[in-house]
């Protein structure tokens, strides 16, 4: 007998690892929002970051992924930072 992984039920709990990451990471930039704010400094870099972050957990490739390596292959450093996965 084989093991088969049910791969709707992975993308639920890497999207759900997702969300947890980017909680922090929000919160973070709601801070640097209220200084750029009082300073009167630009804040679209920010408000960018904010959007990726609340994008991350829609991602195509998540939807697209067919294998557990793709569904950690879509994991965007550039948006969550390093992946939770293990090589």
């Amino acid at each position: 007998m084989s093991i088969s992984i049910n791969m709707t039920k992975a993308k639920e709990i890497h999207r759900k690892h997702v969300r947890e990451v980017r909680t922090p990471l929000l919160a973070s930039l709601d801070t640097d929002f209220q200084r750029a704010l009082e300073t009167s400094s630009d804040t679209t870099a920010i408000v960018s970051k904010k959007k990726a972050l609340r994008d991350a957990p829609a991602n195509t490739a998540i939807d697209a992924a067919s294998t557990p390596d793709e569904l950690k292959a879509s994991w965007d450093t550039t948006v969550l930072g390093t992946t939770p996965y293990k090589s």
